[in-house]
């Protein structure tokens, strides 16, 4: 994959790129909407918690594809407080290290329950 950060646009405010470009022929992987929810279908508690198993969640289905985190190319995070979009890059970074994809984060009113904090929806791709 090639990243796309053009010297007439502002540099990226934190660890995503612009834009990335995926080659012709890609396997592409599209994922919901995953949230904080634990295997045995508990909602980890807080913010921290449910961004962390958010992030092990998407990890997992990942590796059910036979693909790498390294392979996200497209990251959206929708939390629901302001205050959250300062916390989710922190996570990220832990999570993703140098790795950058294309992302987008959004505060939003609700999700599907008042007790889910936030959600991430990510496409990963892999050259042939």
């Amino acid at each position: 994959m090639m990243s796309h950060d053009p010297p007439t646009v502002h540099a990226p405010l934190g660890a995503y790129a612009h834009a990335i470009e995926v080659p012709p022929n890609a396997r592409l992987l599209l994922l919901s909407g995953q949230i904080g929810m634990e295997p045995d279908g508990k909602l980890a508690m807080g913010i921290e918690a449910q961004l962390r198993q958010t992030w092990a969640n998407i990890a997992a289905i990942l590796r059910s594809a036979d693909l790498e985190l390294t392979d996200i190319v497209d990251v959206t995070t929708y939390v629901t407080r302001p205050e959250f979009l300062a916390i989710h890059p922190r996570v990220r970074a832990e999570v993703l290290g140098e790795h950058r994809a294309a992302a987008t984060g959004l505060c939003v009113s609700a999700l599907a329950t008042p007790e889910i904090l936030c959600e991430i929806r990510v496409v990963a791709a892999q050259s042939r």
